[in-house]
């Protein structure tokens, strides 16, 4: 995930100008191809998804958020075939997002912390549970004690995304 992000950084660097969806666009298409594993894939997926959900729009506010999350999700759910309660990135992202669509009344500062919130408590809970699908599931029972990768990973990016939104909007 490292060197994948890094290539990120490089990508955007050289991106002068480009709209945030294609940007997301090209960071994932960048993921996919440097990131080995389930996690590459997985975000590549899921940053393209939400870059195109975003479309060409030069700014977006909250609700185009929610709804390129929930494509990016969808495009998860599509590639890994999981769904909460499988011991997966799921875990983690569905219920940020059901906490973002929940608390958009509140401003994007809040609600984002609303997300970040629901996604570690999602990644937290998927210590007791047994993987049934992705690369923990052949470790059976063994998974059992050991919090998901992919939903730990998820929640610091939701984390991140709460970040942005304070420096972006001190005052809200």
């Amino acid at each position: 995930m490292d060197r994948g992000f890094a290539a990120v950084v490089t990508v955007v660097d050289a991106a002068d100008g480009l709209p945030p969806g294609e940007l997301l666009v090209q960071a994932g298409a960048t993921l996919v191809l440097r990131v080995g594993g389930a996690a590459g894939p997985l975000y590549g997926t899921a940053l393209r998804e939400a870059g195109r959900s975003l479309g060409e729009v030069g700014v977006f506010g909250l609700l185009e958020l929610t709804d390129a999350l929930h494509d990016a999700l969808s495009g998860i759910v599509k590639l890994g075939a999981a769904e909460e309660g499988d011991k997966t990135i799921v875990d983690s992202w569905a219920p940020a997002l059901r906490a973002l669509r929940d608390g958009r009344s509140t401003g994007a500062v809040a609600a984002l912390h609303a997300a970040r919130v629901a996604a570690e408590k999602g990644a937290v809970a998927t210590t007791p549970m047994e993987a049934r699908k992705g690369r923990a599931s052949y470790l059976g029972p063994r998974s059992v004690g050991h919090q998901d990768p992919g939903a730990a990973s998820t929640s610091l990016l939701f984390a991140a995304l709460q970040r942005a939104a304070e420096d972006a909007l001190p005052d809200r």
